[in-house]
């Protein structure tokens, strides 16, 4: 955390569901290092670039401390102890029913749609880099939550793409960058675009992707589009 950079505004407190930061003395600070999972969430939301991750020596990363910590917390703000990790992801919701804006007679029509999907492996950890359907392909990185939430993921988001997906917040992060940048290197991407969700733990799949780039040494422009629980389009960006 750069003290000079760092304003005070707290933007990226509510983006750190173990609560491993907090404003003290008008300057964001890391808590403990047990309570820190690395992920990078809070990173999108600093303003000011204040926030970076770093490779030091640190106390490992402590899950029962998290919980321990977070009912400490809510308990001392009056409210209800907080369960599991606190991730705002993994808190329960129940959405409206979509309204039928179809007649039946249409969706018999599409009963026998074929997949837009054109190869296999689709899961990150298990797709070789030289794999030759990942050669001079358009490929599409997308977070698991992404590919339930979009109503119409295979047309807006699929066509025409190859794909692999993953979880940055329960995967291995250092392994997913390392497989990422193998790629890069390898495939000669004609294009790369990343999914995620609108959570603070799937931001760390920018993290994961920006750190591949900078190691595969390969220029390539990344779109990143950002959707909501409920699959609402919310943020495309490129870098």
């Amino acid at each position: 955390i750069d003290e000079e950079l760092c304003d005070g505004c707290g933007q990226c407190v509510p983006d750190c569901a173990e609560g491993s930061l907090k404003i003290i003395d008008g300057k964001a600070r890391l808590v403990a290092d047990k309570l820190c999972d690395g992920l990078g969430a809070c990173l999108g939301s600093c303003p000011t670039g204040a926030l970076q991750i770093i490779q030091r020596e640190a106390e490992d990363f402590d899950e029962e401390a998290v919980e321990v910590f977070l009912k400490e917390e809510a308990e001392k703000a009056g409210g209800a102890p907080v369960e599991s990790c606190g991730c705002s992801s993994a808190q329960e919701q129940i959405f409206a029913a979509p309204i039928q804006t179809f007649p039946p007679a249409a969706v018999a029509a599409t009963t026998n749609v074929l997949s837009e999907l054109t190869h296999w492996p689709v899961q990150i950890r298990l797709a070789q880099p030289t794999a030759s359907f990942l050669q001079g392909a358009d490929l599409l990185i997308a977070a698991d939550c992404t590919t339930i939430s979009a109503a119409n993921f295979q047309g807006d988001y699929l066509k025409g793409k190859k794909v692999l997906m993953g979880c940055p917040k329960f995967d291995d992060a250092d392994l997913y960058v390392e497989k990422i940048a193998a790629i890069i290197a390898e495939a000669n991407l004609n294009s790369l675009t990343i999914l995620i969700m609108e959570v603070p733990c799937c931001s760390a799949m920018t993290v994961i992707i920006d750190q591949a780039v900078k190691k595969a040494g390969v220029p390539i422009r990344v779109e990143q589009i950002t959707i909501s629980r409920q699959g609402a389009e919310l943020e495309r960006k490129q870098w």
